[in-house]
């Protein structure tokens, strides 16, 4: 486990400890969890960046006109 030192305004520090008193848990325990979000967020948009890639490179041809009209797309909808 690492230590850090983070610098921020008092008025933040103490919401910080308020909102962690109403949590049951400490300023440090919140931190913790925005930082390891941070984490899961950058995984998840590479593996989502990823899967677009793989898909983009199956499409061979694309033409305008082979888009569904308006009134296909809808009725697709519904079924």
């Amino acid at each position: 486990m690492k230590n850090i030192t983070v610098s921020v305004p008092d008025e933040v520090y103490r919401a910080a400890r308020i909102r962690a008193a109403e949590r049951g848990t400490s300023v440090s325990a919140i931190v913790t969890a925005y930082l390891r979000g941070l984490s899961s967020d950058r995984i998840e948009f590479d593996r989502l960046e990823k899967l677009q890639l793989r898909i983009q490179r199956q499409i061979k041809r694309f033409r305008a006109g082979d888009r569904l009209g308006r009134d296909e797309v809808h009725a697709r909808a519904i079924r």
